[in-house]
This record gives C-alpha cells, structure tokens and sequence, in this order.
C-alpha cells in the first residue's frame, strides 16, 4: 500500500526557522514523495530509489524528531538521493560517495546561527567522517538529544556512574561496572552475566533496591 505523501510545506512546521528556503529547491530539481511517519525504533529515516512500479523517490522522515534532529535525517535522506542520481547502483550506501553528498548538503546550513552552538561544533566534527546514523556518534548525538523533550528517570548509560542500576528495553535490570571509552561493562543481575552497552543507549535508571530483580 502506497504511503501517504506529505506537502514540503509541511516541513516548516519540523525543521528550524529560514531553512526551508535551503532545503526545497531538492524538491524542486527531483521527484520526491516525502513521507512522515511515526516513532521507529531501529531508523530516524529511509531512503528508496526509483522503481518501474514507483518512478520517483522515496523519503521518510520520523515526526517525532526535534527540529535539528529532523533537519540532519532529511539532509542525510537527501545525500542518498543524490548519491543515486549521480551514480546509481554503483557506489555502495554509506560509502565516499555518499559522505561526499552529505558534506555538500549539510555545509551550506553551517555558519548561519541556523543550529545551536553547541550541535553546529557537534556537526563540523562529524562532517570529518560522516557515520551511517547519527545514533552513531556519541558527540553529535548528545548534542542533539538535549533539544528533545527529556522523559523523567531516562538516561544515557554513560550519564549514569559507575554502580549505579538501570533498567533496559528487555526489562532486565543491570549494574554498571566500569565504564569504558564507547561502552560500559554491565553486569545483568537477573542471570549474572556481564554484556557491553554502548554508552548512548537510554536506559530508565532504578534504585538499588534487589526487591526489583527477578
């Protein structure tokens, strides 16, 4: 079933103030059909080529970004399509070719009080090397989590200290051991195993209090 296509004027309401003028000459120069979808756990966005059956472009967008989280996913989503656009099937995802395209998109919104500063210093750093999400990496990502709204008890593993208990997404509660530079050692004190953690991973802190485990 075909996903509802969003207007680009929209976008306004979800990406921050006197971009737009910079992002819709894209949705001028391509056929793209923009779509906004809800929470997805695993993706912030996605990016579909042409096809026989869906001859134009295909771009989603998770609506519960913030507005420079929202920005940065659309731009990516948009180096993917000019990766394509220039050379098709040739260059691989995440490759040269697309961290070349990325760089090209995201340059032009640098230098222009359009990002706080402390995610623009967060993005130069990035651009170094650009990763295949942001999720991975740790400074960048961060930065733009302090502009989301904040969900009480919520943490990143590395926020936590050392000692401390949290909850994780399979409902197990785990002890931090030692932190290490982009993971911790925590130990699951349902099984008493010892697994790493990436220390952006949010995690619902607990109280040590043993009456929680099972």
């Amino acid at each position: 079933m075909k996903k509802q296509e969003t207007s680009i004027y929209l976008l306004n309401q979800f990406i921050p103030p006197r971009t737009f003028d910079l992002v819709a000459p894209y949705f001028q120069s391509h056929s793209i059909h923009l779509t906004l979808t809800r929470e997805r756990k695993s993706v912030l966005g996605d990016y579909r080529n042409p096809t026989r059956d869906e001859p134009y472009h295909r771009i989603t967008v998770n609506i519960n970004l913030n507005p420079y989280s929202f920005l940065i996913t659309l731009l990516h989503e948009l180096a993917h399509l000019l990766t394509y656009h220039h050379f098709k099937h040739s260059a691989p995802p995440h490759g040269k070719e697309w961290k070349t395209q990325f760089r090209h998109v995201l340059i032009p919104f640098i230098g222009k009080n359009i990002f706080p500063a402390d995610v623009e210093k967060a993005i130069i750093a990035y651009l170094q090397n650009p990763a295949a999400s942001t999720c991975s990496d740790p400074g960048l990502y961060k930065a733009l989590r302090r502009y989301d709204e904040q969900k009480p008890g919520y943490y990143l593993v590395d926020e936590l200290s050392e000692g401390h208990w949290f909850e994780a997404e399979d409902g197990c509660i785990y002890e931090i051991l030692e932190h290490r530079r982009t993971r911790s050692k925590c130990k699951n004190l349902n099984n008493g195993k010892v697994y790493l953690f990436p220390g952006i991973i949010e995690v619902k802190h607990v109280r040590r209090d043993k009456r929680k485990i099972a």
